[in-house]
């Protein structure tokens, strides 16, 4: 990677202002899930231990440029402090007089959270002046917001032209898991893509076409493939609008040396319930009346079949309809079997993306694989090739 990281920056009695993602899922008024929360933590450690006053700043939501109380960041600070250990003090402004009087009584190693910078239309509009409004409360700017890099605002990448600025630990290990898998990975490199429309992962699929030496195309995406090339797939979910485009991506893949995998069996159900009477049948032999749920074991079996010869694996997306059981079966297996290729050190695996996390967590194995994303968006637009306003803004030349 070519981005700043913190490592021989001098922070002590330094204000650093820290881009977190601190946009947790919240339910009934009390965070869920404190995943992001979690790995954000060791960044604010190391800066707070070594003397800086550490500013953290974050959207949450889309409160459209007005104060929207139940969008307040306050129960975040309390629960980074939870995790911490510590008190974290927090401002009801991002900018302005009570963020900088915020800012005035902190002393060395104290942790503040601002107000949810997108209480002000100039957060999203990347507006010069409040961008100045947030260089002014610090002396550095760290990132460590990669979930959110994707985004051209003034947080993510307008104060970054205004302060030295530098990757945070997590974006850091982000970048670097990143690299591994599509940089510069060791080969062969299998990517598995699974969701339910080809039409929104095309500039995915084109990418990892011309990257990978296989690309696993799983998912209600599969149908469409297997549609476009003349299998009938009865009732099973697919964009009839995408043929001409699936089988171009097919095209594309075979000039560029890529091998395309689609199922060979599929788990098939009359309706789309939980645990419905299902059949596992050829994909050449789907029932008219019947509708594609998940692959078949035969599939995972070749899969499994196929990860000892694999050294990289990129994963975005599940097999099948995961979240309602019995579909569930063959990305479990999957992910299993992934997890132990990885435990004996002959697989890296990288995956991410909102399903992808969930899948893995319902199977159990989220800590098991090489690093896992939690940056959904921008993790998609990484591995589509695209630049990152927010982490390009770290390449460039210090001020």
């Amino acid at each position: 990677m070519t981005a700043r990281t913190l490592d021989g920056v001098h922070v002590a009695g330094q204000r650093v202002l820290l881009r977190a993602d601190l946009n947790v899922p919240i339910r009934d008024g009390r965070i869920s899930d404190l995943t992001r929360i979690e790995r954000l933590s060791p960044t604010i450690r190391e800066l707070a231990d070594g003397g800086a006053r550490v500013i953290v700043c974050s959207h949450f939501d889309r409160p459209k440029g007005k104060r929207v109380p139940t969008m307040s960041l306050a129960p975040m600070a309390q629960a980074l402090g939870e995790v911490l250990g510590q008190a974290v003090a927090f401002a009801d402004d991002c900018i302005g007089p009570e963020a900088q009087d915020a800012v005035a009584a902190m002393a060395d190693g104290d942790v503040l959270v601002l107000e949810n910078t997108r209480f002000h239309a100039g957060e999203e509009a990347n507006d010069p002046a409040f961008a100045r409004g947030l260089a002014a409360l610090a002396d550095l700017y760290v990132n460590d917001a990669f979930s959110a890099a994707h985004r051209a605002h003034a947080s993510t990448e307008g104060v970054a032209h205004l302060l030295p600025a530098y990757a945070g630990r997590m974006m850091q290990a982000e970048l670097d898991a990143l690299d591994a898998a599509l940089g510069s990975p060791a080969r062969p490199v299998c990517a598995i893509v699974g969701g339910s429309k080809v039409s929104t992962k095309l500039e995915l699929l084109g990418n990892l076409s011309g990257r990978v030496d296989v690309l696993v195309i799983g998912g209600a995406m599969a149908n469409t493939f297997l549609a476009a090339q003349g299998t009938a797939v009865g009732k099973s979910l697919q964009e009839a609008d995408m043929h001409a485009t699936a089988r171009d991506i097919l095209a594309e893949a075979n000039r560029a040396g890529c091998e395309i995998v689609l199922p060979t069996d599929a788990v098939v159900a009359r309706e789309f319930r939980a645990n419905p009477p299902t059949e596992v049948v050829s994909v050449q032999a789907i029932p008219s009346d019947a509708m594609m749920l998940d692959v078949g074991p035969a599939t995972v079996q070749a899969l499994q079949d196929r990860l000892p010869d694999i050294r990289t694996l990129v994963w975005n997306g599940p097999l099948g309809a995961f979240e309602t059981p019995p579909f569930d079966v063959a990305t479990t297996a999957l992910a299993h079997a992934v997890a132990e290729a990885t435990s004996q050190g002959a697989l890296r695996s990288v995956a991410g993306g909102g399903d992808t996390v969930s899948a893995l967590r319902h199977a159990g194995v989220l800590d098991r694989l090489s690093y896992v994303s939690t940056a959904g968006g921008a993790f998609l637009e990484w591995l589509e090739g695209k630049t990152l306003p927010g982490v390009a803004a770290l390449e460039t030349p210090v001020p």
